[in-house]
């Protein structure tokens, strides 16, 4: 990408930026008085130094020389206060900056479709959240509140310069043009080194997400040092592309204040010589030097500011990248509020990726309502790809699925998953309570004795009972402190409670012993009558009592009946049943 449209670029995510905090003007303005009042100091005290030099130590003025030291604690006090207003009001704004920031993005998360997860990594997502959008709140506050103060800070200083003496002054402007080239340069290069540095801080987060998630896995691998590895590859990449920001700003900051320094003996040369020494007074040269040693620090704060200022406009790339992203569709307007529970796939297909080929073909099939469908096959067969098209976790890329003779997008998707429950085999449990667990989401006002009635079906109250706390225990995070078959029948609980005319059961009792499913399996029992069930499990006697089976195979539908039927006709299903039960 040319230069100028990189810049182009980078000027309309900044507007973009900043655009976050203009609801907080108010607080702007405040801040904007404080970081005048405070620049004015400066070349307050640039100018003191005239008068204190010829009057006091020249003109040997004591009425004025007395009058001094009140006036500097009153500039000192004034500056304290403007300093105080300043900050406050610029970290207000910030704090405000990064919340609405982590809003859109944790809102955006909530609706991804499923696809962009699959593609992404969770320590990557959780970058963005977290270190990108701080990275952000110093370029819209720390980086404004430095140009602007100390810009103003600049002004006054040289307005004094040229006050005293325009000669002097008008070699000090020249190397503007030259400093600011310089500064053009430098932040191409902070913003293509700021992008590196976020992605590299996304894969820091995703192995160290990956090990802590996986700690079990890693010790009984004996995979400490292959990770190990791992994190300093991707800790040392980190630590070099934060060298190369550090030399690029360490490289400019020395030109910037040699070519200041220049400026100043340039102005202490001419001053110097005879034919100025005449006309300039000490007072008035020292006050000149004065006011450029003052500038030297707002001018260096500002080449510096220019670092953050570029990491934040390219974590601003990747989270507009990211909340300008794709989104679940909304679906149609076709109002469900209780569906018959009639399910019909109409020549369904669908590829994860086009590349890799098709996942489901050709798939048709009608499921009447309060009718159980078991889908069987070998692993990587569709099973589970099947059954979340139903609530629209992907969409078919061709053929369409239909409930109660409608196609399934002419409903609001809000609508949609109102009629479908799932249970599935990788329990997802949040760090709260049993019950707040079993009555998650749109079930947080369910009644008491609706989630123990739940929990009673679902045979949590066996072990809940026995915690000190019962069903108002903790689980941990993620269901830690539980075992998996608790865990199985909280879920189970939750698909009870939420008592939709859809029910998704993907290997719902794979975490369960025998004795623990032979209950279990009598919950299902009574969560399964009169609900349109699809059943997806490898233990056969699971689905027996079907009333229909759907054996695919390579995304591909083979077999289709009854238990019985598909025995006599002893294809693929009976050839699967004979290995389990040895017969």
């Amino acid at each position: 990408m040319p230069a100028n449209s990189q810049d182009a670029t980078a000027t309309a995510i900044y507007r973009r930026l900043l655009g976050y905090a203009q609801a907080d003007w108010p607080v702007f303005i405040a801040a904007f008085v404080g970081m005048a009042i405070y620049a004015a100091t400066d070349a307050t005290f640039a100018a003191l130094l005239k008068p204190l030099l010829d009057k006091s130590f020249i003109e040997h003025d004591e009425e004025f020389t007395r009058f001094i030291p009140v006036v500097i604690l009153g500039l000192i006090t004034i500056r304290g206060f403007a300093a105080l207003t300043q900050d406050y009001c610029m970290n207000w704004i910030g704090r405000h900056v990064i919340k609405k920031l982590r809003r859109e993005v944790f809102d955006h998360y909530l609706i991804m479709p499923a696809g962009v997860y699959d593609r992404s990594s969770s320590g990557v997502l959780l970058s963005k959240l977290t270190y990108n959008i701080e990275q952000v709140a110093v370029a819209t506050t720390q980086a404004v509140q430095v140009l602007i103060k100390d810009s103003l800070t600049i002004i006054a200083l040289v307005s004094w310069m040229f006050y005293l003496n325009a000669q002097f002054a008008a070699l000090v402007i020249v190397l503007g043009p030259i400093i600011g080239i310089m500064i053009q340069v430098v932040s191409r290069i902070f913003r293509r080194y700021g992008a590196r540095i976020q992605n590299s801080m996304g894969d820091l987060t995703r192995v160290s997400e990956e090990v802590i998630a996986g700690h079990r896995v890693v010790k009984v691998f004996n995979a400490q040092d292959f990770e190990r590895r791992h994190f300093e590859e991707v800790n040392e990449k980190n630590r070099r592309l934060h060298m190369r920001m550090v030399l690029t700003r360490a490289a400019g900051t020395p030109v910037v204040q040699l070519l200041a320094a220049g400026a100043i003996a340039g102005v202490i040369y001419m001053a110097t010589r005879s034919a100025e020494a005449d006309e300039v007074s000490v007072g008035t040269f020292v006050s000149f030097v004065g006011a450029m040693v003052f500038a030297m620090s707002p001018l260096k704060r500002i080449t510096n500011i220019n670092q953050p200022l570029q990491q934040g406009i390219a974590a601003g790339k990747s989270i507009f990248d990211m909340i300008d992203g794709p989104r679940e569709p909304g679906g149609g307007s076709r109002a469900l509020e209780q569906a018959r529970g009639e399910v019909e796939f109409k020549g369904v297909g669908f590829a994860y990726d086009s590349a890799k080929g098709a996942v489901l073909t050709n798939i048709s099939m009608v499921v009447p309502a309060g009718e159980k469908l078991a889908i069987v096959g070998k692993s990587g067969s569709g099973k589970s790809t099947l059954v979340s098209l139903l609530p629209r976790f992907y969409d078919p890329d061709t053929g369409m699925i239909l409930i109660d003779g409608c196609d399934i997008t002419e409903y609001p998707l809000h609508d949609l998953r109102n009629q479908i429950s799932l249970v599935s085999q990788d329990i997802v449990l949040f760090n709260d309570t049993i019950a707040n667990n079993i009555a998650y989401g749109a079930l947080e006002d369910s009644t008491r004795a609706d989630i123990e009635g739940a929990a009673r079906v679902a045979h949590v109250l066996e072990f809940a009972k026995k915690l000190p706390d019962g069903l108002d225990a903790l689980v941990g995070d993620r269901g830690i402190l539980l075992s998996g078959g608790q865990r199985q029948r909280i879920a189970i609980a939750r698909a009870v409670l939420k008592n939709s005319p859809i029910l998704i059961l993907d290997e719902a009792t794979s975490a369960l012993d025998t004795e623990s499913e032979r209950h279990i399996q009598n919950a299902l029992d009574d969560l399964m009558r009169d609900r349109t069930t699809f059943i997806i499990a490898h233990r056969l006697s699971t689905v027996e009592n079907a009333d229909k089976i759907l054996v695919l195979d390579q995304g591909r539908v083979i077999e289709f009946g009854r238990h019985e039927d598909l025995l006599q006709v002893d294809g693929h299903y009976a050839s699967l049943y004979r290995m389990q039960f040895n017969v």
